[in-house]
């Protein structure tokens, strides 16, 4: 079997060296020169993904897996392609097909008889079938589900354990015909091992839906539902200073009888799938007012958080405010839909002086964001934690090198409602 995964970002590439590792010849499809020469030389274009490094090694040096920039050769030579293109959404909400439309175009121009194509890119409901599918048919001329298949399996792994990742969660799939569900379990039941799960009702492995525009569901259910639960939280969190109390001491307590899934409040939540999957949904679903109201809450909660410290600490105008944690997750040195941006903005408009520290980025990365870099921590008044990196917690309680600091606002809780030393005044979101 020959595979061509498209898209060698920080899904897509380990998705790449899992297929090499079971055996298969697999070509590797990025539009970006640089990712392909590194790939091509068995080196990781991107830090932070557990065994990453010594399995691409390991999987180009035997020539399991070739990188390529040519989308339409490495299909006409493939019986699987996985797309994992990234998509994202414009300043209207609105999803920007560009990419994944230009990938679909080059697919249906090389696609051979009897290819199963896999897409694995979050997509709105009906995306794979009405949008993709239409695609490759009117291209092609071949029909789905008799001269070739498409399914839509999302991802559901996280930056940084991928590998791991893949075998504790179920693999959802969900094909446009039954002929195409029956070839899609078919290659993940031969390409992906699952760890024994006794805590699953259902046994660990691929997991059928009844459709693909199921299958697409299923994500964006996943990720609205985390997503309306931290607008809750926030909500909470919000209510609970006005009335003067710890909201994480509540949610603690709450959490132990029956709100077992309430998230923790936060500054912001970044990455790709919080941020934008929900507004998939809405794209779709446009009575969601629930899902709606939870994204304004959780976009607002920079704004609310300086407006939060500002109440407690007075004006910031003037003052050297340092941000503390630039990556969206600790451990992931990616930037995408940080809070950072925001929390940068706002306080620029209010005349403070604000720079930027993050355990992952060199100061000239940090720079190249746009962003001031931290580099004499003893003139720092006020720190806001903006990431979940623990090593804040530490850093902060070093009263020698915050000899300036007066004021913390904990975006994570991270210190646990327990100021650094005497003289700091803590804030809590």
């Amino acid at each position: 079997m020959t595979i061509t995964v498209i898209g060698l970002g920080k899904i897509g590439l380990p998705l790449a060296v899992q297929f090499a590792r079971k055996g298969e010849q697999v070509f590797g499809v990025d539009i970006n020169q640089d990712t392909v020469d590194l790939v091509n030389a068995g080196l990781e274009p991107f830090p932070g993904e557990a065994g990453l490094g010594e399995l691409l090694a390991e999987v180009v040096g035997r020539k399991s897996l070739i990188a390529s920039i040519s989308t339409r050769d490495c299909v006409s030579r493939s019986n699987v392609v996985v797309v994992v293109v990234p998509l994202f959404v414009d300043s209207d909400a609105k999803p920007d097909f560009q990419a994944m439309d230009s990938a679909t175009r080059e697919i249906a121009l090389g696609i051979n008889k009897g290819t199963l194509v896999a897409y694995e890119t979050t997509l709105p409901v009906g995306t794979t079938r009405e949008r993709f599918t239409k695609t490759i048919e009117e291209i092609s001329g071949y029909k789905v589900g008799e001269d070739f298949n498409v399914v839509f399996s999302p991802e559901r792994v996280l930056t940084g354990r991928v590998f791991s990742d893949l075998k504790r969660y179920p693999k959802i799939v969900g094909g446009v015909t039954p002929e195409c569900s029956r070839q899609g379990r078919m290659f993940y039941e031969k390409i992906l091992d699952f760890d024994l799960r006794e805590d699953l009702e259902i046994p660990n492995g691929v997991w059928m839906m009844d459709s693909s525009e199921a299958a697409e569901f299923v994500k964006l259910a996943e990720t609205t539902y985390r997503d309306v639960n931290i607008g809750l939280a926030n909500q909470f969190a919000i209510y609970a200073q006005k009335i003067n109390v710890d909201i994480h001491q509540v949610i603690q307590a709450a959490n132990s009888q029956v709100y077992s899934h309430i998230h923790q409040p936060g500054i912001a939540v970044g990455g790709h799938c919080i941020p934008i999957y929900p507004q998939f949904y809405l794209w779709n679903d446009q009575a969601a007012t629930i899902v709606r109201e939870a994204r304004k809450t959780n976009v607002e909660m920079p704004a609310q958080s300086i407006s939060r410290l500002i109440d407690e600490y007075g004006d910031l105008e003037g003052k050297n405010v340092a941000i503390l944690g630039a990556t969206y997750r600790a451990g992931v040195k990616e930037t995408a839909f940080s809070g950072v941006f925001d929390l940068c903005k706002i306080l620029n408009s209010l005349k403070a002086k604000v720079f930027v520290h993050d355990f992952l980025l060199e100061d000239s990365e940090i720079t190249e964001l746009g962003l001031q870099a931290l580099a004499n921590f003893a003139e720092v008044e006020v720190a806001i934690i903006q990431n979940n990196d623990a090593r804040y917690a530490d850093l902060l309680r070093e009263h020698d090198k915050f000899s300036c600091l007066r004021v913390v606002l904990d975006g994570r809780n991270l210190l646990n409602g327990v100021p650094p030393n005497s003289q700091v005044r803590l804030v809590s979101v």
